[in-house]
Formats: structure tokens, C-alpha cells, sequence
């Protein structure tokens, strides 16, 4: 993350995120795929890492390392270019990527439970979760499905919506969106408007 100083002065948290050109793959229709999007390929790869079906798919077009399908009711041709210049300032845009994995987490870090008190009898029970129910209540001695407990945390696909694009840089494929986005450092995003 990062700042840039808006236009009245004030400071805005921002996020650089270095788009990748996308380029148009395929075009998928209502009549002959059952729904309308747009296949796009992104990054590099090597051209001995293709695999022989792949190549054929991109139709010498380059070697994609990502390939993702956006719902959309443009068509653009396939071979096309889409780069951060299709985004302006102050437009709202969503953010879908993988979180931070933390491996596996307690009750307290993963759902914000508090805890037992520090004091009053309290030994060794600091951050248990406490009763989960069981006995002879409503579920009948069991662990009802859904109950918040220890287990893995993080990485997982998370979307942030209505972040605002404080600044795009079409020179460089640099967007700064205002705000964070999921994922650590490297992760690939999925910028949708």
C-alpha cells in the first residue's frame, strides 16, 4: 500500500496494483455457448510450458500464464488488447483475489470471540471457546453444522466492492485503487467495474 495526496489536499491510502494487457481469447455467445463472456489470457509463460491443446486455444496469440472468463455483453474481437486505460478516476470497481493464508487459527483470532476472563477463577482457559451446546438442548448431543470453532483460516476467494480508482497510470499499468485488496504481495486480482 501506499498515499497520494488528492486534489484538496488530503491524504488517500491507495493500493498500486500493476495490471497486466489482457488479450481477448475467445468470445463466448448465448446461441452456441449458452451464456455471453469474454475469455481473456494474461501474463507469460514459456512457450515449452504450453500445453499442445492450449496453443491450439490461443491460436498464436502468445503464451498466457492465466486465463479467466468475465461475464460481459461487449464483444470486442478476439486478439484485442484491454489495458488499464479502460479505467478512469473515481470509477467504483470491484476487487476479487485470495486472502492471506494464516494456517490454523483459534476461536479468537478467527471469529473475534473475547475469550475467557483474565481473573475470577479463570486457569488455562484464556481463549477457549467456551460451551458449544451439546446435552440434551435443541441439537440433541450433537455439534450443530456451522458452529464457529478452530480450524484454517485465510485463503480463500474474497471480493471487496466499491473501492474507488484514485489514479491510473496507462504508461506504467499501474492502477492505485483507494483502499486494500485481498492477498499479499504477487496476487493475482480480478478487476471488474
Amino acid at each position: 500500500m501506499s498515499q497520494i495526496f488528492a486534489g484538496d489536499g488530503r491524504v488517500v491510502p491507495v493500493t498500486l496494483i500493476r495490471a497486466l494487457a489482457n488479450t481477448v481469447l475467445e468470445i463466448k455467445t448465448g446461441d452456441r455457448d449458452g451464456y455471453q463472456a469474454v475469455q481473456v489470457g494474461a501474463g507469460e509463460r514459456k512457450a515449452k510450458r504450453i500445453r499442445k491443446s492450449q496453443a491450439g486455444h490461443f491460436r498464436g496469440l502468445g503464451s498466457f500464464r492465466f486465463v479467466r472468463e468475465f461475464r460481459s455483453s461487449d464483444t470486442p474481437a478476439v486478439g484485442d488488447k484491454i489495458s488499464v486505460s479502460v479505467f478512469e478516476e473515481e470509477d467504483a470497481v470491484k476487487v476479487s483475489g485470495v486472502s492471506k493464508a494464516k494456517g490454523f487459527q483459534g476461536v479468537v483470532k478467527r471469529h473475534g470471540f473475547h475469550g475467557a476472563p483474565a481473573t475470577h477463577g479463570t486457569k488455562h482457559a484464556h481463549r477457549e471457546p467456551g460451551s458449544i451446546g451439546g446435552g440434551g438442548g435443541r441439537a440433541g448431543g450433537r455439534v450443530v453444522k456451522g458452529m464457529r470453532m478452530a480450524g484454517r483460516m485465510g485463503g480463500e476467494r474474497v471480493t471487496v466492492r466499491n473501492l474507488k480508482i484514485a489514479k491510473v497510470d496507462a504508461e506504467n499499468n499501474l492502477l492505485a485503487v483507494s483502499g486494500a485488496v485481498p492477498g499479499r504481495r504477487g496476487t493475482l486480482l480480478e478487476i471488474r467495474g
